[in-house]
Order: structure tokens, then sequence, then C-alpha cells
């Protein structure tokens, strides 16, 4: 099967907030057969699709708020000009996991925005940072998260930041199964709110969490601050992984 790579978008948000269809022009030309969603900056989800459609991009899913509440419409709306991808919430805040009773809280929103989700056709997953692999009560809070979450809740594993939070991120995508297709890749010092640098040029050791992923589990590559030039940093990554 072939290599399912895509970009965050997240990654080069600066230069798409300056020139959105420029900057989504030159990540189709580095190679990228897919990119993942994070916002329209001077543009709206039905001209990105056009564009999209228009250099062969596939969207394998796209960060976006729950599907609930006051922006429920919008979420939906966004999600279905885009051809309806995986919808993946990051709306997780360290706060949202300090004390099992705010963990359930935050379940229970996630489980009310994969019902609405599901109900319109989309699959759902959750998005992790460093804080949910922290220890409450002697257990990994993201194991109780997992347990109290829809079995249907599917998990956008990003390695980089469960090992920084102290996980073996191997062992986290073993344990998840069928529910880890998607993966963000970054590379960097592996320490919190230090700049990423390209994948394969930091200190991650990527073979072992590819042996352990699932054979059609997607790669992005997401950066959220580099130390280099973000757009080289970007075609650098494609480039290892592509090569792989």
């Amino acid at each position: 099967m072939a290599k399912r790579i895509a970009l965050q978008l997240y990654s080069v948000r600066a230069e798409a907030e300056k020139d959105y269809e420029g900057t989504i022009r030159k990540v189709a030309a580095m190679g990228y057969p897919s990119v993942q969603t994070a916002g329209f900056p001077g543009t709206s989800p039905e001209r990105a699709a056009r564009l999209f459609k228009e250099l062969g991009l596939t969207v394998n899913s796209a960060h976006e708020s729950l599907p609930t509440g006051p922006q429920k419409q919008q979420v939906l709306d966004t999600m279905e000009a885009l051809g309806k991808p995986a919808l993946i919430c990051t709306d997780i805040g360290p706060k949202n996991v300090e004390t099992m009773d705010a963990i359930k809280t935050l379940c229970d929103r996630l489980n009310e925005g994969y019902q609405v989700a599901s109900e319109h056709g989309l699959v759902f997953g959750i998005h992790n940072h460093w804080w949910e692999f922290g220890k409450l009560d002697g257990r990994l809070v993201h194991d109780a998260m997992v347990e109290i979450l829809h079995p249907g809740v599917l998990f956008e594993i990003d390695t980089y930041w469960a090992q920084v939070g102290g996980a073996d991120p191997v062992a986290v995508i073993k344990k998840l199964g069928k529910r880890a297709p998607f993966l963000h890749i970054k590379d960097g010092p592996l320490e919190k709110r230090q700049p990423q640098v390209a994948v394969g040029d930091g200190k991650m050791d990527f073979g072992p969490i590819f042996a352990a992923a699932l054979p059609d589990a997607w790669q992005i590559v997401e950066l959220d601050e580099c130390a280099t030039d973000m757009m080289q940093a970007v075609k650098r990554s494609y480039d290892y992984l592509a090569r792989l």
C-alpha cells in the first residue's frame, strides 16, 4: 500500500494568511498528496475545496471545533464543503485533564460531539498534546480518557507530544490498535514549548513508530513552530517520509 503522507496546514498558517492559494500550490508542488485543514485564512472552505481538487490534493481530515453548541451548523457545513473527511477535535486544554471530574466532563462533551458527527456520516477523532500523557492517581490521563470515550471515537496520536509528555508512542499506538488511524509526525528537541525541526532532523525515532502503526495509517506532518524556515522544513519532512 502506498504511504499515506499529508501535511497539517496549521504548519504553514503564517504563509497561508498572506497568500492561501499560493501556499497550497507550493505544498502540492512539494509532492504532498493530501492535506489536513485547520482554518481557511483569507478564503472559505468552498473555495479551498475547489483549489484542493484542482491540485489533486485529497483532504483526509479537518481540525475543527466540536460540532455542538452555537458552532454546530458552521462545523457541519465546513465538513460538507470539504467532502466529509474525518473531523478531528483539538479542543483539549491542560485544565480539562487536571482532575477526574474534569476528565469526565471533557469526555462527555467529546462523546456528544461524536454522536452528532456520527449522525451526519462523519468519522470523529481527537488529537492529543503532552498534557494528556501526565499521570493522575497513578495512571495516564490518556488511558482514563480512552475508557470513558465512546469506542467509536478515534485518536490522532501526536507522536512527538506523546513522547514529550513522558509516554512511549509505540506503546500508545499498539494499545489503541484500529482506533489510531491518524498519526501526527513532528520532530525536534523533545522539549516542551521549544520549536521543532524538519522530520528526520530531530531526536524522534520513527522506525519503531511506523512499524507499530496500522499499515494504512496517515502520516501527517505537523510543525507547530520551527527553528528553521517553515516551508523548507515542510519540504524536507515530506522528502524524508517519502524515502523511508
